[in-house]
């Protein structure tokens, strides 16, 4: 099994701003804004919308480097899917993801396949209600964090002879567009994972402390991993990525491949095992 951390969510080109930790411990990963079918205000959480979240912490969202005024018709881009409760779905869904261009070419070039498991990861802050208003903690730090993760069950390459089934039609990697490339590609996720089938094939977390990637004290690129991945193969670095006390995110790249390595397949399975899982 290939342990494979997947860079998602709001950065500093398509969003400027971390996504929430919620009072409670829900991570919500902010879906990057694009011009797609989904809008913010359609994705539902906790009695509200993203969108009513988003307003609340920030009156602009970045695009593509620009500052643009939040509204209720902003859209975006809602990759990786992996919890259910987020929209009104069709009898069948399934959790998935999709890539496309240079990053699929890497995942094929990698030879990701079924079984294979993604760790999402991106860029968070805790928050919390002042005067019932909910705000960035400011005492609080930037960091990375795993906020989800998807073992692969089906592969499938999204192109025009391709039937959508009517569960996944919604998804942004179906579009016409994105269907004309050839490198199109939808993940399809297990419905229980191999090695514990009492849990689901994919699923979003609960902060816990455990899914902190980011070092204490530095910035959120510079992380601090288990000691298994010190012989790691992982793609877009080399062994000059471990600096003095920290190791170095590639400022490129979306997909980290982790080439077959028993310990940190471990190190997977027990961050899964040891976590709440919201799906």
């Amino acid at each position: 099994m290939k342990v494979i951390l997947s860079r998602k969510g709001f950065d500093s080109a398509f969003g400027g701003y971390p996504s929430p930790i919620l009072p409670g411990g829900e991570m919500v990963s902010l879906p990057i804004p694009l011009d797609d079918t989904i809008k913010y205000s359609d994705l539902k959480m906790s009695g509200s919308t993203y969108y009513d979240l988003m307003a609340g912490l920030r009156s602009k969202i970045k695009c593509n480097g620009e500052w643009l005024i939040l509204n209720e018709e902003t859209k975006c881009h809602l990759d990786p899917d992996i919890h259910k409760d987020s929209i009104d779905r069709e009898f069948g869904w399934k959790p998935c993801f999709g890539q496309i261009d240079s990053a699929q070419t890497h995942l094929e070039n990698q030879h990701v396949s079924k079984g294979d498991l993604f760790l999402f990861f991106g860029w968070f802050r805790k928050t919390r209600y002042n005067n019932g208003k909910l705000e960035f903690d400011l005492h609080e730090r930037d960091l990375h964090a795993i906020f989800g993760y998807l073992q692969i069950g089906k592969i499938i390459k999204v192109d025009q002879e391709f039937a959508v089934p009517k569960w996944m039609a919604y998804h942004p990697h179906t579009n016409d567009k994105r269907r004309n490339n050839k490198t199109n590609t939808i993940y399809i996720a297990r419905d229980n994972l191999c090695w514990n089938r009492s849990l689901p094939g994919a699923g979003r977390f609960m902060f816990n402390d455990k899914l902190v990637l980011t070092k204490k004290g530095l910035s959120r690129s510079k992380w601090d991993l288990p000691e298994c991945f010190s012989e790691a193969d992982i793609s877009y670095h080399s062994k000059s990525s471990w600096k003095d006390g920290y190791f170095q995110l590639a400022a490129i790249g979306q997909e980290f491949v982790i080439k077959d390595n028993d310990r940190v397949v471990e190190w997977a399975k027990s961050l899964i095992e040891g976590s709440r899982i919201d799906y």
